[in-house]
Protein backbone atom coordinates (compact mmCIF):
# COMPACT_ATOMS: atom_id res chain seq x y z
CA UNK A 1 0.00 0.00 0.00
CA UNK A 2 2.98 2.28 0.46
CA UNK A 3 3.38 2.38 -3.32
CA UNK A 4 -0.28 2.98 -4.18
CA UNK A 5 -1.29 6.26 -5.76
CA UNK A 6 -4.74 7.72 -5.16
CA UNK A 7 -5.87 9.91 -8.02
CA UNK A 8 -7.45 10.31 -11.41
CA UNK A 9 -8.26 6.85 -12.80
CA UNK A 10 -7.30 8.06 -16.28
CA UNK A 11 -3.69 8.55 -15.14
CA UNK A 12 -1.47 5.50 -15.69
CA UNK A 13 0.17 5.90 -12.26
CA UNK A 14 -3.13 5.72 -10.35
CA UNK A 15 -3.94 2.55 -8.40
CA UNK A 16 -6.97 3.81 -6.45
CA UNK A 17 -9.58 6.10 -7.95
CA UNK A 18 -12.75 7.65 -6.54
CA UNK A 19 -15.79 5.77 -5.29
CA UNK A 20 -19.19 6.16 -6.93
CA UNK A 21 -20.73 8.97 -4.83
CA UNK A 22 -20.57 11.18 -1.75
CA UNK A 23 -23.05 8.75 -0.12
CA UNK A 24 -20.56 5.92 -0.75
CA UNK A 25 -17.78 7.90 0.97
CA UNK A 26 -20.09 8.44 3.97
CA UNK A 27 -21.08 4.74 4.10
CA UNK A 28 -17.48 3.51 3.84
CA UNK A 29 -16.31 5.95 6.52
CA UNK A 30 -19.15 4.81 8.81
CA UNK A 31 -17.97 1.19 8.45
CA UNK A 32 -14.38 2.24 9.24
CA UNK A 33 -15.52 4.25 12.27
CA UNK A 34 -17.65 1.34 13.52
CA UNK A 35 -14.70 -1.06 13.22
CA UNK A 36 -12.31 1.29 15.03
CA UNK A 37 -14.86 1.89 17.80
CA UNK A 38 -15.20 -1.88 18.27
CA UNK A 39 -11.46 -2.57 18.57
CA UNK A 40 -10.03 -2.70 15.06
CA UNK A 41 -6.58 -1.20 14.62
CA UNK A 42 -5.72 1.06 11.70
CA UNK A 43 -2.52 -0.45 10.29
CA UNK A 44 -2.50 1.62 7.09
CA UNK A 45 1.08 2.40 6.05
CA UNK A 46 2.18 5.99 5.51
CA UNK A 47 1.43 7.26 2.02
CA UNK A 48 1.34 10.93 1.02
CA UNK A 49 -1.39 10.40 -1.58
CA UNK A 50 -3.67 9.01 1.14
CA UNK A 51 -3.37 12.32 3.05
CA UNK A 52 -3.63 14.56 -0.03
CA UNK A 53 -6.74 13.35 -1.80
CA UNK A 54 -7.86 15.08 -5.01
CA UNK A 55 -10.32 17.91 -4.33
CA UNK A 56 -12.66 16.92 -7.16
CA UNK A 57 -14.42 13.57 -7.04
CA UNK A 58 -15.50 11.21 -4.30
CA UNK A 59 -12.24 10.01 -2.80
CA UNK A 60 -11.57 8.17 0.45
CA UNK A 61 -8.17 7.11 1.74
CA UNK A 62 -7.41 3.39 1.48
CA UNK A 63 -7.30 1.67 4.86
CA UNK A 64 -5.84 -1.52 6.29
CA UNK A 65 -7.74 -2.56 9.42
CA UNK A 66 -6.47 -5.42 11.58
CA UNK A 67 -8.03 -7.09 14.61
CA UNK A 68 -11.45 -7.00 12.94
CA UNK A 69 -14.29 -9.32 13.94
CA UNK A 70 -17.83 -10.14 12.89
CA UNK A 71 -19.46 -7.72 15.31
CA UNK A 72 -18.27 -5.00 12.90
CA UNK A 73 -20.39 -3.92 9.94
CA UNK A 74 -17.33 -3.91 7.69
CA UNK A 75 -17.19 -7.70 8.06
CA UNK A 76 -20.88 -8.30 7.31
CA UNK A 77 -21.92 -5.63 4.79
CA UNK A 78 -20.72 -4.80 1.31
CA UNK A 79 -18.20 -1.95 1.43
CA UNK A 80 -17.40 -1.07 -2.21
CA UNK A 81 -14.39 0.95 -1.16
CA UNK A 82 -10.62 0.71 -0.63
CA UNK A 83 -10.64 -0.96 2.79
CA UNK A 84 -8.95 -4.24 3.72
CA UNK A 85 -10.28 -5.69 6.98
CA UNK A 86 -8.10 -8.50 8.36
CA UNK A 87 -9.15 -11.10 10.93
CA UNK A 88 -7.03 -13.86 12.38
CA UNK A 89 -8.63 -17.31 12.14
CA UNK A 90 -7.73 -20.72 13.52
CA UNK A 91 -7.88 -22.49 10.16
CA UNK A 92 -9.70 -23.04 6.89
CA UNK A 93 -12.98 -24.16 8.45
CA UNK A 94 -13.28 -21.03 10.57
CA UNK A 95 -12.26 -18.85 7.62
CA UNK A 96 -14.98 -20.35 5.40
CA UNK A 97 -17.57 -20.07 8.18
CA UNK A 98 -16.79 -16.39 8.72
CA UNK A 99 -16.54 -15.60 5.00
CA UNK A 100 -20.00 -17.10 4.50
CA UNK A 101 -21.41 -15.26 7.55
CA UNK A 102 -22.97 -12.46 5.55
CA UNK A 103 -26.18 -11.75 3.69
CA UNK A 104 -24.02 -10.90 0.69
CA UNK A 105 -21.88 -12.97 -1.65
CA UNK A 106 -20.50 -10.89 -4.50
CA UNK A 107 -16.78 -11.57 -4.30
CA UNK A 108 -14.40 -13.54 -2.09
CA UNK A 109 -10.63 -13.89 -2.15
CA UNK A 110 -8.51 -16.77 -0.82
CA UNK A 111 -4.79 -16.25 -0.22
CA UNK A 112 -2.66 -19.38 -0.03
CA UNK A 113 0.62 -20.95 -1.15
CA UNK A 114 -1.27 -24.20 -1.79
CA UNK A 115 -3.24 -23.62 -5.02
CA UNK A 116 -5.03 -26.98 -4.76
CA UNK A 117 -6.26 -26.00 -1.28
CA UNK A 118 -7.37 -22.63 -2.63
CA UNK A 119 -9.36 -24.33 -5.39
CA UNK A 120 -10.93 -26.64 -2.79
CA UNK A 121 -12.03 -23.65 -0.72
CA UNK A 122 -13.66 -22.02 -3.77
CA UNK A 123 -16.35 -24.70 -3.68
CA UNK A 124 -17.14 -23.99 -0.02
CA UNK A 125 -17.59 -20.24 -0.36
CA UNK A 126 -21.03 -18.69 -0.86
CA UNK A 127 -19.85 -16.08 -3.36
CA UNK A 128 -20.49 -15.75 -7.06
CA UNK A 129 -16.94 -14.68 -7.91
CA UNK A 130 -13.91 -16.08 -6.07
CA UNK A 131 -10.28 -15.16 -6.58
CA UNK A 132 -7.22 -17.08 -5.41
CA UNK A 133 -4.17 -14.96 -4.56
CA UNK A 134 -5.65 -11.79 -6.04
CA UNK A 135 -8.74 -9.68 -5.67
CA UNK A 136 -11.07 -7.74 -7.91
CA UNK A 137 -9.36 -8.55 -11.18
CA UNK A 138 -12.14 -8.58 -13.78
CA UNK A 139 -11.77 -10.88 -16.75
CA UNK A 140 -14.02 -10.11 -19.74
CA UNK A 141 -14.33 -13.84 -20.47
CA UNK A 142 -15.72 -14.76 -17.04
CA UNK A 143 -19.06 -13.76 -15.56
CA UNK A 144 -18.86 -11.54 -12.49
CA UNK A 145 -21.91 -12.55 -10.52
CA UNK A 146 -23.17 -12.20 -6.98
CA UNK A 147 -24.96 -14.67 -4.75
CA UNK A 148 -27.35 -14.07 -1.87
CA UNK A 149 -28.34 -10.37 -1.69
CA UNK A 150 -25.54 -9.23 -3.99
CA UNK A 151 -27.61 -8.34 -6.99
CA UNK A 152 -29.26 -10.07 -9.88
CA UNK A 153 -27.62 -11.44 -13.00
CA UNK A 154 -24.02 -10.78 -13.90
CA UNK A 155 -21.63 -8.54 -15.75
CA UNK A 156 -18.83 -9.61 -18.07
CA UNK A 157 -18.62 -12.94 -19.88
CA UNK A 158 -20.89 -14.42 -22.53
CA UNK A 159 -23.89 -14.66 -20.16
CA UNK A 160 -23.80 -10.94 -19.49
CA UNK A 161 -23.33 -10.19 -23.18
CA UNK A 162 -26.38 -12.32 -23.99
CA UNK A 163 -28.49 -10.21 -21.62
CA UNK A 164 -28.28 -7.35 -24.11
CA UNK A 165 -30.12 -9.33 -26.76
CA UNK A 166 -33.71 -10.37 -27.10
CA UNK A 167 -33.55 -13.68 -28.89
CA UNK A 168 -35.98 -14.68 -31.56
CA UNK A 169 -35.96 -17.94 -33.45
CA UNK A 170 -37.67 -18.23 -36.80
CA UNK A 171 -38.04 -20.67 -39.62
CA UNK A 172 -39.29 -19.83 -43.09
CA UNK A 173 -40.47 -22.47 -45.48
CA UNK A 174 -40.91 -21.44 -49.05
CA UNK A 175 -44.30 -22.19 -50.48
CA UNK A 176 -44.25 -24.48 -53.52
CA UNK A 177 -46.53 -23.17 -56.26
Amino acid sequence: MELYNVGDPLESTTNVGPVISRAAVTSIQAQIDDALAKGAIDATPENSTFQNLPSEGHYISPRLLVNTNHSMTIMKEETFGPVIPVSKVSGDNEAVKLMNDSDYGLTASVWTKDIAKGEELIEKLDAGTVFVNRCDYPNPDLAWTGWKNSGLGCTLGPRAFDAFFKLKSFHVKEVQM
